[in-house]
Parts: structure tokens; sequence; C-alpha cells
């Protein structure tokens, strides 16, 4: 009998890659938001009391890019916490004991000693761009490890880096780097513009991995037994997941460019923010059970997603 995931965001990027690969395998339960607002503690009890999921993976969230998470900080803040609030107190009531809960590397302080361990969680001040965003998702976290302690449930918290791929935002507030890049100069070759501007130095590092391997990765943390899982992470049931790659914005820009054929010029915005300088991840822990994360090399994971991008403008 196949085991019953409920998938949470299942529109979204995340959540659309996890639900096109779970469903071949499992059967997968779904909702949109017009039909059940996850916010709604007592309608989304009565909702897992009925279809009665195996686990739950959430991927909902209100996120975006740094203009959206430096703009929003209420909204970012007030809509994860509450989502999250009713999420793991539903699946409590309706005697759900898994649920893996997707954060973010954006819960860690800015000054993290890179590479960046699970047990750097609350250990310095934050970003202060995503701060809102960053504080909410760390509740989760802690939720996670709360109801594990006190009610012995299996809430395990799966840290990613910076994640693209099919069905990205490309909206100008809600998306992140490498979709923001690729929309600014596919729409600067097209409209035959000159000059790219891009936010901050270019200097700033990041780690990218393609969201096809992060569903790999949560596939075989699923299958990972309780007391496995259990040993591999601490006390707060958190997990990285990174690419183990790192790579300038410059240099990203530079690979988008040359991938899109634009022969403009490219000017960097010292007046912005770069965010947080480098957010590498350790993927030490993960890296016991799977030996290669990154499956995607980001040149090849960039030439599609800029290949879907210009078949969505015609």
């Amino acid at each position: 009998m196949k085991k019953k995931i409920f998938i949470t965001g299942h529109s979204g990027m995340v959540g659309s890659n996890l639900l096109n690969y779970f469903k071949k395998k499992y059967e997968c339960i779904t909702v949109i938001k017009k039909n059940l607002d996850l916010r709604n503690e007592k309608k989304l009890t009565i909702f897992l009391k009925k279809n009665k999921p195996d686990i739950i993976i959430h991927a909902a969230a209100n996120a975006g890019g740094i203009i959206k998470n430096k703009e929003n900080k209420v909204d970012m803040f007030l809509d994860n916490i509450d989502i999250q609030s009713s999420l793991f107190k539903a699946a409590f009531k309706a005697k759900i004991k898994k649920i893996i809960f997707l954060g973010s590397s954006c819960i860690y302080p800015k000054a993290s000693t890179i590479p960046i361990k699970e047990e750097s969680i609350l250990t310095g001040k934050l970003e202060e761009t995503n701060e809102g965003y960053a504080l909410a998702k760390i509740s989760g976290v802690k939720l996670c490890q709360f109801y594990n302690e006190k009610y012995n449930t299996d809430y395990r918290a799966l840290m990613p880096c910076n994640l693209y791929g099919p069905n990205d935002h490309f909206d100008k507030l809600k998306s992140h780097v490498i979709p923001a890049l690729i929309k600014k100069f596919v729409d600067a070759k097209r409209k035959n513009q000159k000059i790219v501007y891009i936010w901050g130095s270019g200097k700033a590092l990041r780690e990218f991995l393609h969201v096809h391997d992060l569903v790999l990765c949560v596939e075989k943390l699923i299958k990972l037994k309780k007391n496995k899982f259990k040993e591999l992470s601490n006390k707060n049931y958190i997990i990285n997941i990174g690419s183990e790659q790192n790579i300038s914005i410059k240099r990203l820009a530079d690979m988008i460019k040359k991938i899109i054929k634009f022969k403009g010029k490219v000017v960097f915005d010292l007046s912005k923010p770069d965010g947080v300088y480098n957010k590498k991840l350790d993927c030490t822990k993960l890296k016991k059970i799977i030996k290669k994360i990154n499956n995607i090399p980001l040149n090849i994971g960039i030439e599609k997603v800029i290949k879907e991008y210009e078949r969505n403008l015609f």
C-alpha cells in the first residue's frame, strides 16, 4: 500500500517539483488555498483527519527575493508564523507523527563560520534584509524540536541553500537571484538595451541547488528511519542541504549573460545591499547517507530555466 503524503504549497516551485516526482511513487494529497487556508487550524484539522496522510511535507511559505523580504517584514513574519502554528497544531491533533519542514539557509546568523553547521542556529545576529522571514522559519525549526521532545513525534527540519529550477517566480518582487538575473538579461536582449543593472557589488557568494536534487534528498531523508535520522541530526532535528559549490554573483551574472548571448554591459549598483556575503552550508551530516547531492551542473540547470522563461514569453 502506497504511503499518503500531503504536500503543502504544491503550486510553488519546490512544492510542484515535489508533487511531480512523488506522485509516481506515493499517493499525494494537495489542496488549493481557495478551498483551504492553511492558517485556519480548525478546517485544516478536519482536512487532515479526513485524508489521514502518513507524512506532511511542508513547502508552503510566503517567500521572495531580497526586495520582498526587505520591504515586507511584517507580512513575511506573520504569514509564515500563522501557517506553521496552524499546521503543527492540526497535525498533532490529527495524530500525524511525521512532518518534513522545509526551511531556508537564511535562518543562520549573518556572521556564521563558513561552511555553516546546523548548530549555528541562534548563535548570532541575522541578516537585516530578511530578518522577518528568517525568524519565522527559525520558529518552525524550534517547533520541530519542541514537539519531538515532548510528544516523541518525528518532525524533521531540512535547510536547503538557494534553490532554482522549473516553475520558479520571475516576478520582480518575488524572484530569487537566478530567475531575477535571467529575466533582466533576456528582457534586455529582447528590448535591445545596452546595460543590465544588478544589485550590490557582485562579490557576494551564493550556493545554488537545482530543485530536483532537493527532491531526491527529501525522498532519501523520508525513507531514513527515525533513529538513524536522529543520529545524523542534532537536538533540533536540522539537516543542511547544499550543493557544496559557491559562486559569486558576478560570475553567476557572467554565466547567464554568456548563455543568453547578451552583448551589452553589466553595471553593479553599489547603493543596493549584497545581503549576507557567504552562506555556504556544511553538508557533512547529509553526505553520510547521500554521497552525491549536486547531480545537475549549474550551467545545465540554468540553460533549462532560461528556455522555460523564453517559452513563457511567447
